[in-house]
């Protein structure tokens, strides 16, 4: 069975930085893992989920893609080999605390790559939490 599942969350003082991990296991992801879009989402207390950064590979490359509230903060980086992303980001913010979620889809598309629905699959979230 396929899923995804994150790690690395916890506690971070402000100015901080954290990385996340999103592991993707099952027979579908481990043949297939370098064609799907990849993506980081995340959700605060009492508010809808928001994305955060996304990668994916076309003609041109592996291209990145980030939310304007963590772009030149956030690096997403994609290691094919190990079927793995991750979500690096630095001077966090107390409105960083959120609980950030993985997300994969086989057909991605960068016109609606910010819409939850395009992905098929998700991971079970983890809590990051920036306070002093």
């Amino acid at each position: 069975q396929d899923q995804l599942v994150e790690s690395g969350g916890g506690l971070v003082q402000p100015l901080g930085s954290m990385s996340l991990s999103c592991a993707a296991s099952g027979p579908t992801f481990s043949a297939n893992f370098r064609t799907y879009g990849m993506a980081w989402f995340r959700q605060a207390p009492g508010k809808e989920r928001q994305f955060v950064a996304a990668s994916n590979s076309d003609w041109r490359g592996e291209r990145t893609y980030y939310a304007p509230s963590v772009e030149g903060r956030a690096t997403l980086v994609r290691d094919n080999a190990k079927n793995t992303v991750y979500l690096r980001m630095n001077s966090l913010k107390p409105e960083d605390t959120a609980v950030y979620y993985c997300a994969a889809t086989r057909n991605f598309k960068i016109a609606s790559m910010t819409w939850e629905t395009d992905y098929d699959s998700w991971g079970q979230g983890t809590q990051v939490t920036v306070s002093s």
